[in-house]
């Protein structure tokens, strides 16, 4: 499908556009002097009825002259939608520069004030500890910022990892939770698997992972309850597997779920960006789902009722290589 990608630029869309429009002057340049004078030197020369042969002239070139127009117009439409498009994406761009920006700035003013009060006052044992914790919690957040812009652009150009292996992943969802559980101290997340027994899939574990911790960290951030909860639902398939991460948060609006898997979106007024991250999260988890040959979508009763995440992979998954 990429390799037509070309055919649908919108340079070329426009060329074809300029091209349908100077046929169609030539055309009727062309049939209106050279046909029409040709037509009239038959006619006079046997004597036919000149009705007949410029009715059928005339009601080609309308024909003709309407394909041509119609296709000036779909092409000068389709233009109008890419340029929206390309406004829409710049504007989201924009905004999601400006809050990357804040979401690293952040940590490091931060990271900053707590050296300068290392440097400049004698703290006690437990206060150095503290501050240690602040600033090993501010790297974290910086690395995880600029881990996701690294795992973006590996993804975009096609830089991942294609080993599959086949794995539990009952087994593999519950051991990445026992590895970050540090990450998720303050929620409660619990497992249920209805059949009890292993579930197997083909799947990259590291780009598996991140899947995972997009979507856990999701859950976390966007979540005011006093116990944030997360529960993870395994529902087997005839030719698939569909996980179901259902958690207490702040939900979604019915309008912005179609939404929220665009890159850079984030959920509220796209111009006045707030919230944690810059809407890569869930556009990282959409194309590792494709990559594993399945999909994610979302569902949510509205503000307030949580949301759940549904992921269905296949149980095979064929690689290109």
């Amino acid at each position: 499908m990429n390799r037509f990608r070309w055919f649908y630029h919108p340079v070329l869309i426009f060329v074809f556009s300029i091209l349908a429009l100077a046929a169609s002057l030539c055309l009727y340049l062309y049939w209106y002097i050279g046909v029409s004078a040709g037509l009239t030197s038959v006619i006079q020369k046997y004597n036919l009825d000149p009705s007949q042969f410029f009715e059928i002239n005339t009601w080609v070139v309308i024909l003709v002259l309407s394909i041509l127009v119609g296709i000036i117009l779909i092409g000068v439409f389709v233009i109008f939608i890419y340029n929206q498009k390309t406004l829409q994406l710049y504007r989201l761009q924009r905004n999601f520069i400006n809050n990357f920006t804040h979401e690293l700035k952040t940590p490091v003013t931060s990271l900053k004030l707590y050296l300068e009060t290392f440097a400049q006052h004698d703290l006690s044992r437990e206060e150095q500890i503290k501050y240690v914790g602040y600033m090993i919690h501010d790297v974290e957040r910086l690395l995880n910022n600029i881990n996701r812009i690294l795992n973006l652009a590996r993804i975009e150009s096609g830089n991942y990892w294609k080993e599959f292996v086949e794995v539990d992943l009952v087994g593999t969802v519950r051991q990445f939770y026992q590895n970050n559980a540090d990450l998720f101290r303050n929620c409660e997340v619990r497992i249920y698997n209805p059949i009890e027994k292993p579930l197997y899939c083909p799947i990259n574990p590291l780009l598996f992972d991140m899947l995972l911790m997009n979507i856990m960290t999701n859950a976390v951030n966007y979540n005011e309850s006093d116990h944030p909860r997360v529960d993870i639902h395994f529902v087997p398939l005839k030719k698939g597997l569909h996980i179901r991460f259902r958690d207490n948060g702040v939900g979604i609006e019915k309008s912005e779920i179609r939404k929220i898997f665009r890159m850079f979106y984030q959920v509220g007024n796209p111009d006045n960006m707030t919230a944690a991250g810059g809407g890569l999260g869930l556009y990282l988890v959409q194309q590792i789902a494709r990559i594993h040959r399945g999909r994610v979508t979302a569902e949510s009763e509205g503000k307030g009722k949580g949301s759940v995440f549904a992921l269905t992979l296949p149980r095979r998954v064929q690689v290109e290589g």
